[in-house]
């Protein structure tokens, strides 16, 4: 069944300054500037206010009145991002060989997983940071703006100690997320 329209709005915070030409979304905060480019997605989006953003979908089935959430959850991950920014937290997890991490500019190492010599090297996003925690220990910390970047450096590194030719029930080592959040933490 066909829709004549189907909406659905966002309402921007005041510390936060959005530009829209032609689906492609420049978001302005105190962290920065991110920006996406939504040419790809067949959706109306329109400024009532200058508060205020509309996602329109006409003469749309089910399909594709999903993209109003799609493209409402896009825009509301880039003001989440240059306002309190993203953080998540990496663990890392071995029975006997004690693994070990180096950060060098951009570029994770991991050396003795599983006991192996070969040293694993994951390059990061350039607007991903790693930090080795302080408080806790096997832990590793990445934070940037953008999620899409942040998320995909973590599972970068949690895939490349996949463990591999061995019972994975017992085999449980390797570094996993273990936390998912935001680098300003009280709002």
């Amino acid at each position: 069944m066909k829709h004549i329209s189907k909406d659905d709005t966002i309402t921007i915070p005041d510390n936060v300054t959005v530009s829209l030409k032609a689906r492609q979304i420049t978001v302005t905060g105190p962290r920065g500037t991110l920006s996406r480019d939504l040419r790809h997605l067949q959706v109306d989006i329109q400024r009532p206010t200058k508060k205020q953003l509309r996602i329109v979908v006409w003469g749309g089935g089910r399909k594709h009145i999903a993209t109003i959430r799609t493209v409402r959850s896009h825009i509301e991950n880039l003001i989440k991002g240059v306002t309190l920014g993203f953080e998540y937290k990496l663990r890392y997890v071995y029975a006997h060989f004690p693994i070990g991490v180096t950060i060098n500019k951009g570029v994770v190492e991991v050396r003795n997983f599983l006991g192996e010599k070969f040293v694993r090297k994951i390059q990061l996003d350039k607007d991903v940071e790693a930090v080795a925690s302080t408080s806790q220990k096997d832990e590793l910390i990445l934070t940037g703006n953008d999620v899409d970047k942040v998320s995909q450096c973590a599972a970068s590194i949690q895939q490349s100690t996949r463990v591999r030719n061995k019972d994975i029930r017992k085999f449980l080592d390797g570094i996993y997320v273990s936390e998912k959040g935001t680098v300003v933490k009280d709002f």
